[in-house]
């Protein structure tokens, strides 16, 4: 299954993304089938190949939850922005230690 997920490049606190289309499973930053634009998060700009990405939904290809949210806002496609999914950490249940008897 075909994803489009954003890979990190660019030098440590001067991150940049690509928008690729690449393998489900493979991890990102390795082969990729096609380079669908970028996304400078310190300049707030972004270039997508929309005839690209539209081709590649069409064939099947899905988007991340983040890049989904990226190609509504920038006018590609319609839909309902995804929320965050932040796992919250579940609260430790400390059990009473038994009592000693004498």
């Amino acid at each position: 299954m075909l994803v489009i997920r954003l890979n990190r490049y660019g030098k440590r606190n001067q991150a940049q993304f690509r928008v690729i289309l690449q393998e489900k499973s493979k991890a990102p930053g390795h082969r990729h089938v096609e380079v669908l634009g970028s996304h400078d998060p310190h300049s707030k700009n972004t270039i997508f190949k929309k005839e690209r990405i539209l081709y590649w939904i069409g064939q099947g290809a899905e988007p991340s939850d983040r890049v989904h949210n990226m190609l509504i806002k920038a006018g590609i496609i319609e839909g309902k922005i995804i929320a965050k999914k932040i796992k919250r950490p579940e609260p430790k249940v400390v059990e009473p230690a038994p009592a000693a008897e004498v």
